[in-house]
């Protein structure tokens, strides 16, 4: 990447984001790297570096990914499994990426709309990194949600909910729920009930170029739809959700510290052990 133009995007209300904020303009603009504003994202950009938490990457994922703009995620929050960088190591990350020697990855992004049973009328779409969830009211009875891959009827799920997650969301609502892991790079997406009624009613994943059609059945309460952790939309049994791949993905650096695998050791404390175990080198060289 040639870097000329960086944008800054911090954590809302907090000084110490803010602080670093200031400092990572400065030593950006030493560099002879334009800057603007915190928190503006303009198309002009080469890269936009976020520093946060995981929910302050989600916010700034929809126009980054719009604009084609690669992200660099610090994390100055609780888990970082988006914001893979620590802030320790945010200088002499940047100083790999000014030099070309960063790695950019692409992870699918969903588009969601509602559509109107009676007229067919189509809401503006909203996109999300993570994942869509149709859910119920805490204080509601179960839902009953029919399902379409494509055109294609899958079933009707009796439980508190849905979750279409792509497979950077695998990791959030969706492993909570019960559902796979996903490895950020595939070009899928999961299909996951929440506490479904019928036990045998598993996670589904489908290819990315599904198009998933949720439709609500009555009797319904309060139910709503909640983009990346964002009331969206309220809906009732005349509604149809449906969610597809949107139309760019987002661009990612990734850590040259850390592997994906070396990620979910840590953050999920598989054998309680972050360090990495290399493969010998007798057995590499066949691999």
């Amino acid at each position: 990447m040639n870097i000329r133009f960086v944008g800054i995007v911090i954590r809302p209300e907090s000084p110490e984001a803010e602080k670093k904020g200031f400092e990572l303009a400065q030593w950006l603009n030493r560099q002879g790297i334009a800057t603007t504003g915190l928190n503006r994202i303009d198309p002009a950009m080469d890269l936009i570096v976020v520093l946060g938490g995981d929910g302050t990457l989600l916010h700034a994922a929809d126009a980054a990914s719009q604009d084609g703009l690669p992200v660099l995620g610090v994390n100055m929050g609780n888990l970082g499994f988006l914001s893979e960088i620590a802030v320790d190591e945010l200088y002499k990350t940047l100083t790999m990426v000014l030099a070309g020697e960063s790695r950019i990855e692409k992870r699918i992004m969903l588009r969601a709309n509602i559509i109107n049973g009676s007229t067919g009328a189509m809401s503006e779409p909203v996109r999300a990194l993570n994942e869509v969830v149709i859910v119920k009211d805490s204080t509601a009875a179960m839902i009953r949600l029919r399902c379409w891959a494509n055109q294609e009827y899958i079933t009707t799920y009796r439980a508190d909910g849905l979750i279409i997650a792509t497979p950077t969301g695998s990791t959030a609502y969706n492993l909570s729920a019960g559902g796979p892991l996903v490895h950020g790079e595939l070009d899928s997406m999961v299909l996951t009930p929440i506490c479904p009624f019928m036990l045998e009613s598993r996670p589904v994943l489908l290819a990315s170029d599904t198009r998933i059609t949720a439709h609500l059945l009555a009797p319904v309460g309060e139910v709503k739809v909640i983009v990346d952790g964002e009331l969206r939309w309220r809906i009732t049994e005349n509604d149809y959700l449906l969610v597809r791949k949107a139309e760019r993905p987002l661009l990612v650096v990734s850590s040259p510290w850390k592997s994906y695998f070396n990620i979910l050791r840590t953050k999920l404390n598989w054998g309680g052990d972050s360090i990495d175990v290399p493969l010998p080198e007798k057995v590499c060289k066949h691999c």
